[in-house]
């Protein structure tokens, strides 16, 4: 399978593709567009941006194509062994899951634009690009010679967005083996010896909690753009994120350091450890599933934890973090009628808008304070023996390594496995039911000496407490769990004498 794209006009906006299709042994073909994206579970129909299509032989016939529904097409082959399909798509939109092209830019999402053929998407692919000179690739496929990329299968293709310019700029480090590359691409001068630092600690102690990573190499592909802009979102051994405005210094950077850690723990939290409903992924329709809140709010949790345990974030600064979660949910659904299960199933309805009043709640910040609680609840029975990082580890070893998919019983006897009880109380009040969560939070924070305090407005302050035993039991919370080479701690003495 074969795709070239080419941009004739980048003023337009258009990518010019053409997709081969050989080996055909049939009267009639289907070729199918997604109509949704991994990491936005919402229909968002892709074949609106396609201007023209047409189906021609290798002798450039042309051959019957008939729309079958919004976003399939049947082709009759008139006995041709390969089939072409030339057509047009509109790349104009700059966010973490659409593609763009301009005069110095190509951002490409093949998720957007790239059709298979019906029973034949675990083939290879292969991607040939009409690249401007001087132009470099940034993207998590494998080279396949110059301006080209290879793919397993379509799955993979449509997983791996690629930014492509004169101008990019990169820097690399390695953690236990593991090859990172953070490209960035935008009007900034970006302080790479302070960038590495902190990347390479994050990306160290979420390797060190998981004992182990799911790929060989890693890309975080950086979108910086002049106008205020926060979006990122995971893939197979790549995320594509979008940050604004390129003017705002530490706010920037903040983050960038936020969603960079978020979106590199999805390596293993849905992008391997994925609910069974979206193994393999549909792409033709919803793929409803009850546990978002596993794959996002535990994410959002954990983002930035890492950064805490890892020593790029200080106490202030995560307790910061944590309150900005807190405001979000009690200032926009502490009084919504949904629970948790109820809001990950309709994330295909309407998940990423704003809803009518008192619906729906966030299964990214709802989501992580219940997480958090969890966390602490297990922490507090077990003296820190158990913990939320213990389930996370059973999903990987039992569901993300063998890549079996979990559901939403196995998310819960797992808890309980490592709680050594039933936890009805948790899946009652936390979950399955819209139940307010100040009682249960205060009490999962007192444990580490922190109290929240919810006002009228919805504005929450999250106050330290001055308890030298509960502020032993925070320490233990967010301590390291990394244990440094002598290369690394080398590393980390460099960096204290940077400073």
């Amino acid at each position: 399978m074969l795709y070239h794209i080419s941009v004739p006009d980048p003023q337009s906006c258009f990518l010019d593709i053409t997709y081969t299709i050989p080996e055909i042994h049939s009267e009639q073909i289907e070729i199918q567009l997604p109509a949704w994206r991994p990491g936005r579970y919402e229909l968002q129909n892709f074949a609106k941006n396609i201007q023209f299509i047409e189906a021609t032989s290798t002798a450039g016939h042309k051959l019957p194509l008939h729309k079958v529904t919004k976003d399939r097409w049947r082709v009759g082959t008139a006995g041709q062994d390969e089939v072409r399909i030339h057509y047009t798509y509109y790349a104009s939109i700059q966010n973490a899951g659409s593609s763009y092209v301009d005069e110095e830019l190509w951002y490409l999402n093949f998720i957007n634009f790239c059709m298979y053929t019906e029973g034949r998407i675990t083939e290879p692919y292969r991607v040939e690009l009409d690249l401007p000179e001087g132009y470099q690739i940034a993207c998590g496929l494998p080279s396949a010679g110059k301006n080209a990329l290879a793919a397993r299968d379509f799955y993979q293709l449509v997983d791996s967005p690629m930014l492509a310019s004169g101008t990019l700029q990169k820097c690399e480090y390695e953690v236990r083996g593991i090859q990172f590359k953070i490209w960035m691409h935008g009007n900034l001068k970006p302080n790479w010896r302070r960038i590495e630092r902190d990347f390479r600690r994050f990306s160290r102690e979420q390797i060190a909690m998981m004992e182990e990573f799911p790929e060989k190499d890693y890309h975080f592909l950086n979108l910086i753009l002049p106008t205020a802009f926060y979006h990122g979102v995971e893939h197979q051994n790549s995320t594509m994120i979008v940050l604004g405005p390129d003017d705002e210094g530490e706010g920037l950077y903040s983050d960038l350091l936020g969603v960079s850690s978020h979106e590199l723990f999805h390596a293993w939290n849905i992008i391997r450890i994925r609910p069974a409903e979206l193994l393999p992924y549909d792409f033709t329709k919803e793929n409803y599933f009850q546990t978002c809140f596993v794959a996002e709010g535990c994410t959002t949790y954990y983002g930035d934890l890492f950064l805490r345990r890892a020593g790029v974030f200080n106490d202030d600064a995560y307790v910061k973090e944590l309150q900005v979660y807190m405001k979000r949910h009690f200032e926009s659904s502490a009084h919504a009628a949904q629970s948790l299960a109820e809001s990950s199933f309709d994330l295909w309805l309407d998940g990423y808008e704003k809803g009518i009043p008192n619906r729906k709640v966030s299964v990214y910040h709802k989501g992580a304070l219940v997480a958090l609680i969890l966390d602490l609840y297990l922490r507090k029975k077990t003296n820190h023996a158990q913990s939320l990082d213990d389930v996370m580890k059973l999903l990987w070893v039992r569901f993300g390594k063998p890549f079996v998919g979990y559901t939403l019983e196995d998310y819960i006897s797992i808890v309980e496995e490592v709680a050594g009880e039933s936890l009805e109380w948790y899946w009652d009040e936390c979950i399955f039911s819209a139940a307010p969560l100040e009682e249960r939070l205060n009490e999962a924070l007192a444990f580490v000496g922190l109290q929240m305090s919810v006002f009228s407005n919805g504005n929450v302050q999250l106050n330290v407490l001055d308890d030298f035993k509960a502020q032993v039991q925070r320490e233990k919370w967010l301590e390291t769990v990394q244990v440094l080479t002598v290369e690394e701690e080398e590393l980390e003495d460099g960096d204290e004498e940077e400073e």
